[in-house]
């Protein structure tokens, strides 16, 4: 799809649809009103006439209109003017997104980026806007037998700014949205595949194929011969059960000079969990392959950095491998040696998740990170804790959840701070191993991250985030949301980016 800026009046622009805000009390916003004059008053009568007040997703889409060289005009509601901030802003653009969707038109001009928004520049507003767009746009048609995209879908979307500089940032923003967008689109793809064809191969075919796309990305992939060699006992584990093999791979994007230290993002992959000896409930077990979300997630984000061509050496380290009942498969207590050469007694073969990561974690020292992030779909307690708005963020570093947190706002893609206190590590509590995997139903998520936090001492800047909640949507519209690679791409531009 292609996108434009103009500071052309709109008035005097061609287009299928121009879109105007509207605030509540019917007054136009300032570009809105200079829109107006050209139609000699025309909106306004209308707006006189009661049929739009100006609240939230409500709209008015008029044919016609004097004065206007654009077929039609889209008058959409925007709500109270002294709340129009970032939240706000995104959400109209989403319904707006909607709405041309369905118009039918192939393209639109809208005017939606030239209104102020406390906090927010042009660039910023103009990235929203796009990524709102392409959002909407997303589908998943790989294995319909008919592609459900519109007959008329819209092909250009031109935003309109007030200056020139406002120009140059706009169009900056929409480099940014387009390079998130190509991040999260494969993020949603791969999640989206079912298990028969996302296998641990799969993945490591598919971080291949970024190799060869990306100049800045190499790839390199652990067979579990290898994983033998380095002593990984707990993801080998979890691997046993299954005829597909698991890979450890590595995916390092060099944006830096090699003197930069990377920051590592490890990524869950398991590619279909069924739970293992202690086997999941068979209602809405089809969504476990959605179970690699963190590996997913950071599939995107490498590609993300590389379309956008950030300044920062990144490395996605993504342990991947299926979780079935066989009769080779792990059982509760049992006793693994983790690649630490710690031991850890297993109380719940559910619980794999956490065995994949340890071992990463520790395979993650050799890069000798600035920071490290962990991401997983790890606990359905996130979901008691935080429903499906925020993912569950832990670290033993409150300047690195600080800057998360932040990151997250900024991108919308917030995530939520759970305390990691020493007194809950005393639920991990062993008679025959060093602790156990699992602490007990209370505090679920934060005992997860209690016990990869006995993997992470070495690491000054340890996050972890629980996307158990955020990952996908359930339901009849069920499917992957590509979260949290918006937080961590914000979180590389605002403390790694060199630019």
């Amino acid at each position: 799809m292609e996108f434009t800026v103009t500071t052309a009046n709109p008035a005097t622009r061609k287009a299928g649809v121009l879109v105007i805000g509207v605030f509540e009390r019917r007054r136009l916003s300032d570009i809105g009103a200079a829109v107006d004059r050209a139609t000699d008053g025309y909106l306004r009568g209308i707006l006189a006439n009661g049929d739009l007040d100006g609240e939230t997703n409500t709209s008015l889409l008029l044919y016609d209109v004097p004065g206007i060289r654009a077929r039609r005009v889209l008058l959409v509601g925007c709500g109270k003017a002294s709340a129009f901030d970032r939240r706000a802003y995104r959400k109209i653009n989403a319904y707006v997104a909607g709405l041309l969707e369905r118009s039918r038109a192939t393209d639109a001009l809208t005017c939606l980026p030239a209104i102020e928004v406390r906090g927010v520049d042009a660039g910023d507003r103009a990235r929203v806007t796009v990524e709102a767009t392409e959002t909407r746009r997303y589908r998943f048609d790989e294995f319909r037998s008919e592609p459900s995209a519109p007959r008329h879908p819209l092909s250009r979307l031109t935003l309109h700014t007030t200056s020139r500089e406002n120009r140059e940032k706009a169009e900056a923003g929409i480099a940014h949205a387009r390079s998130l967008a190509a991040g999260v689109h494969l993020a949603r793809d791969l999640a989206n595949r079912p298990a028969n064809v996302c296998t641990p191969t799969h993945l490591a075919e598919q971080a291949r194929a970024l190799d060869k796309q990306y100049d800045h990305v190499h790839t390199t992939v652990l067979e579990e011969s290898d994983m033998e060699e380095l002593g990984m006992g707990a993801m080998l584990a979890v691997s046993r059960g299954s005829r597909e093999p698991a890979k450890l791979i590595t995916m390092s994007y060099q944006g830096a000079g090699p003197d930069k230290a990377p920051v590592v993002f490890v990524g869950k992959g398991v590619t279909f969990d069924t739970g293992g000896v202690s086997i999941k409930p068979a209602a809405a077990m089809d969504e476990m392959k959605y179970d690699m979300g963190g590996a997913a997630s950071v599939f995107g984000l490498i590609r993300a950095c590389a379309e956008m061509s950030i300044k920062a050496n990144v490395v996605g380290l993504v342990p991947a491998a299926e979780n079935m009942p066989d009769g080779a498969a792990y059982r509760p207590g049992d006793i693994l040696k983790t690649m630490s050469g710690q031991t850890v007694e297993v109380i719940n073969t559910d619980a794999e998740g956490r065995l994949l990561l340890c071992d990463a974690l520790t395979y993650a020292k050799r890069f000798s990170p600035d920071t490290i992030i962990d991401i997983a779909t790890l606990t359905g307690a996130c979901i008691v804790a935080l429903g499906h708005h925020a993912s569950a963020l832990l670290s033993t570093n409150d300047q690195l959840a600080r800057q998360l947190m932040q990151a997250g706002e900024r991108a919308d893609d917030r995530a939520w701070q759970l305390p990691l206190w020493d007194e809950y590590q005393e639920q991990l509590k062993s008679p025959f191993a060093d602790f156990s995997h699992v602490g007990g139903q209370p505090a679920g998520t934060i005992t997860a991250a209690c016990f990869l936090s006995r993997f992470t001492k070495d690491f000054k800047r340890w996050g972890h985030l629980d996307i158990a909640g955020t990952a996908w949507t359930r339901g009849d519209n069920k499917g992957a949301t590509g979260r949290p690679v918006p937080l961590m791409l914000q979180y590389l531009l605002d403390h790694h980016d060199g630019r």
